[in-house]
């Protein structure tokens, strides 16, 4: 991954229900409801070897949860019954990972937002067969940020993290390390994914499809359970959340109105501290906030109606008119009194609405990308490496769309040809695209170049995803040409298009 320093170098550019809740204008408040205290996921084991390579091992495997209080649902998870643990390491550490899978149906492992070879990517092309094993191995070469994994079949993807599989994954570096902030895991720093799910009279999770966005739940989930409270030892936390869901966006919030500080998305910290009401988060975008409490105080956080919905038809159809219950704050008589934020995070440099062409084109329409389906047999692009472009995606469909690139971090130069807000000018590998807008995106692929193993870019709604709305492309080197393997399209979903 090229460094926060280093990004713009040699570039021409210049230096964004049930028991939790329930759908509607009202919700339904678990605060002095029967609520169950937060799971937070367990730190995976590792070892470490003398060859100082940091070792994990996962296993997707099928279980059951009690997502709903005395309800047994038949889920999927990692290493246990429902999502996984939370693997953690260094910049600068060399990683490796031993997955299995036990779950019957075809799976992989995509570390989301890592920047990895694409040989260890855990796309499409890095299937794991029922009883198989995977083993990928890379070196660290991030910034600390907040990332995840997830299975990324193509075809299934949506139904498989519907279940349960995914997890997080942090990187940690020294200089995040040094700063003043909330930092033990499952004390004042906590992660938290927020998912929704619906169910059948039984218990069982319903994976009919209800809208054209995907899989839209009537229960919110957090950390794999509805309707949880955390008891607040300190009076300064930091959640770390991140959007889980197939396709529904959240606009979170606290119920009184009080104000959070942003310290972070997708790709690691902002500059500053960002004092903020409200944030929005489609799926898979990740936001690193720190809130306060005083003693004794209880506070909901909640996901509000959407209020960026021009351009789209529909709106209640996709879940934007919904309020949710979230998760409860409760802080105890005396706590540890919270202390000002650093107010400098880290050095991010400017990137200023870039002049002329953009370098690549993206349009976003229907399921499709470029009026083109996914195609495992075809090469989109070659992008040439170590060299800044800049990537136009403009969303002209009536519906919601996002756009994630793998293998990088970029920054969003403009949008609609001006600056983004504050809260989108940090690193991103996810951006929310509003219908009509259009985002210039600045990015860069680093290190590794493979002739073969493809990256992905795609919308992650992932219905859209499963339905095609997904393209690959090559990192090369100069003079390297494209050697891509033969790949075996599967059966694809029938849905209208």
């Amino acid at each position: 991954m090229v460094s926060r320093r280093a990004f713009l170098a040699g570039s021409a550019v210049a230096p964004l229900a049930l028991a939790a809740g329930c759908a509607g204008r009202s919700p339904r408040s678990v605060t002095g409801a029967a609520t169950r205290p937060l799971p937070i996921p367990p730190l995976a084991p590792a070892t470490v070897g003398p060859d100082g390579i940091r070792r994990f091992q996962l296993t997707a495997q099928r279980g059951e949860s009690e997502i709903l209080p005395g309800t047994r649902t038949p889920t999927w998870g990692y290493n246990g019954p429902i999502l996984g643990p939370t693997l953690r390491a260094r910049n600068g550490e060399a990683v490796a990972c031993t997955v299995r899978n036990t779950t019957g149906d075809p799976t992989t492992v995509h570390w989301h937002g890592m920047h990895v070879p694409a040989r260890c990517d855990g796309g499409p092309h890095q299937m794991i067969a029922p009883g198989g094993s995977w083993e990928p191995s890379w070196t660290v070469r991030q910034p600390a940020a907040t990332l995840w994994y997830h299975p990324h079949p193509h075809g299934t993807t949506e139904k498989q993290v519907y279940r349960g599989l995914s997890g997080f994954f942090l990187i940690d570096d020294e200089e995040t390390a040094a700063l003043d902030i909330p930092k033990t895991y499952g004390v004042d720093d906590i992660p938290l994914v927020i998912q929704d799910r619906r169910f059948t009279p039984d218990g069982t999770l319903d994976e009919s499809d209800n809208t054209d966005i995907g899989l839209l739940g009537t229960t919110i989930i957090t950390n794999g359970i509805a309707g949880a409270h955390l008891d607040a030892r300190t009076g300064r936390i930091r959640l770390r959340i991140l959007n889980g869901s197939s396709g529904r966006l959240y606009n979170l919030g606290f119920d009184d109105g009080s104000p959070f500080e942003l310290i972070a998305s997708d790709g690691g910290l902002l500059a500053n501290p960002l004092s903020l009401n409200r944030i929005q988060l489609s799926p898979a975008e990740r936001a690193e906030i720190v809130v306060t409490l005083r003693p004794g105080e209880t506070r909901m956080l909640r996901s509000f109606p959407i209020t960026e919905r021009a351009g789209i038809e529909r709106a209640a159809h996709y879940g934007f008119d919904d309020t949710f219950d979230v998760l409860t704050l409760r802080a105890g008589p005396a706590p540890t009194p919270a202390r000002a934020l650093p107010a400098v995070l880290a050095a991010v440099p400017t990137v200023a609405v870039p002049g002329g062409m953009p370098t690549r084109t993206f349009v976003l329409d229907g399921f499709a990308i470029n009026g083109q389906h996914m195609d495992m047999n075809r090469i989109d692009m070659d992008v040439p490496v170590d060299v800044t472009e800049v990537w136009s995606v403009r969303n002209t469909d009536h519906r919601p769309h996002n756009f994630h690139v793998h293998d990088t971090q970029f920054r969003i130069a403009a949008i609609d040809g001006h600056a983004p807000p504050p809260a989108l000018a940090g690193w991103k590998d996810t951006v929310y695209t509003a219908p009509g807008s259009t985002y210039a995106l600045v990015l860069r692929f680093a290190d590794y170049t493979d002739p073969t193993n493809p990256y992905m870019y795609h919308c992650h709604l992932l219905l859209h995803e499963d339905h095609g709305m997904m393209g690959q492309f090559l990192v090369l080197a100069p003079g390297q040409r494209p050697a891509p393997l033969p790949m075996a399209m599967p059966d694809m979903p029938s849905r209208p298009y």
